[in-house]
């Protein structure tokens, strides 16, 4: 009879004891999901209506939530449970010496391996897989609980300010996450599969991309090619027959006089209908950048200009090199293969063609003039 009540009396203890372990448990997963929820996420969630986004925050809350029950539990079990369990080994046969130390020491380390396993463990985990959604779930108990405890809360609050102020640590919270987390998390998306490669090393250029500076993603004046607005009409032609690009920077006697671009396209009908080219008039203004801005800025004044070309200037005024969006594009996705650097190119230009095709349009040209003329 004796230990049948005995027993009785254990279990409505370990009753009380599971309660209150599921409790922490609760606060435990209250917390991380608090601390774990990204701001951004939350605003999205409060957009779409989803209660408890716009809710505040409750941190100290759970901390005293956490404390207390931890202090109950530890109390309550080591007072009253270890002296149950104690009374229970000894009529049960076990000799007093043991079952007074045997009764504490059962009683720790179940207590420990529930508290670990149901107030910790599981509930950490269940809210780091969806922090946001538990986050909202449980901010409206827990602000009411916050109302209930505000003098409480207050108190913890005004007193880890005035730790920080003593240790002259500011309180302000910094950015919550950096250029390093999201490279680390983009890596670990295409370890696993979820971005391709190709995605994942264009991501991270474009987050390196805000790092550098023009000078770094530029095309130096050494590789660039120049047009004289001096130069005679013969040589223009040839040179602007033998071009590689579309837009040529223009100078004035000396290479770092740089007055602006031509774009060929803006050439091709003066030169076929007249040998007395002036190019001044087809010279188009392009932006100046330092080449100590970076590389974002300098990809808004691209966007923003008329030519898709930028000149890059020293700090004392030196033209240094060229700015355009397929130096951008390099940086991103990586350097394109040109056709010197192709054992076979994919395509080659002849000039016999090329020939050929100012051949035609200069006689079209031709008998249109005349056409002109006859009327």
């Amino acid at each position: 009879m004796f230990v049948r009540e005995v027993c009785e009396g254990l279990m409505f203890e370990l009753l009380v004891v599971g309660f209150l372990i599921i409790l922490n448990g609760i606060f435990a997963l209250s917390e991380l999901a608090v601390v774990s929820a990204r701001k951004a996420r939350l605003e999205m969630l409060a957009d779409r209506g989803i209660a408890g986004a716009h809710a505040g925050k409750f941190l100290s809350t759970v901390q005293i939530g956490i404390t207390l029950v931890g202090i109950v539990a530890g109390a309550f079990s080591g007072a009253t449970l270890g002296a149950r369990m104690s009374e229970f080994l000894l009529n049960v046969g076990v000799r007093a010496d043991i079952s007074d130390i045997g009764g504490y020491v059962l009683v720790i380390a179940i207590i420990t391996y529930l508290s670990v396993i149901i107030g910790e463990l599981v509930p950490k985990h269940l809210a780091l897989k969806n922090p946001e959604r538990i986050a909202c779930f449980i901010a409206r108990p827990m602000n009411i609980l916050s109302r209930v405890a505000a003098p409480a809360v207050w108190a913890l609050d005004a007193s880890t300010r005035g730790v920080f102020k003593l240790l002259g640590i500011s309180t302000a919270s910094e950015s919550a996450i950096t250029d390093e987390e999201i490279l680390t998390i983009v890596a670990e998306a295409g370890n696993t599969g979820v971005i391709e490669e190709a995605e994942r090393s264009m991501i991270s250029g474009v987050i390196r991309l805000g790092d550098r500076t023009v000078r770094a993603v530029m095309t130096p004046r050494t590789e660039v090619e120049m047009v004289d607005i001096d130069e005679d009409g013969v040589s223009l032609k040839r040179k602007l027959i033998s071009a590689n690009h579309s837009c040529l920077p223009a100078f004035e006697g000396d290479r770092d006089n740089v007055i602006g671009v031509i774009m060929l396209r803006d050439m091709i009908e003066p030169m076929l209908a007249s040998s007395l080219v002036v190019i001044r008039d087809h010279v188009r203004h392009a932006p100046v950048v330092p080449d100590t801005l970076d590389a974002l800025a300098a990809l808004k004044v691209l966007r923003d200009s008329d030519v898709p070309m930028a000149l890059v200037h020293d700090e004392y005024g030196h033209f240094e090199g060229l700015l355009t969006p397929a130096d951008i594009l390099d940086a991103i996705a990586g350097a394109f293969a040109s056709d010197e650097d192709q054992a076979e190119p994919e395509a080659l230009r002849r000039e016999s063609v090329a020939a050929r095709w100012y051949c035609e349009a200069g006689r079209w040209v031709l008998a249109a003039c005349r056409l002109d003329a006859g009327r």
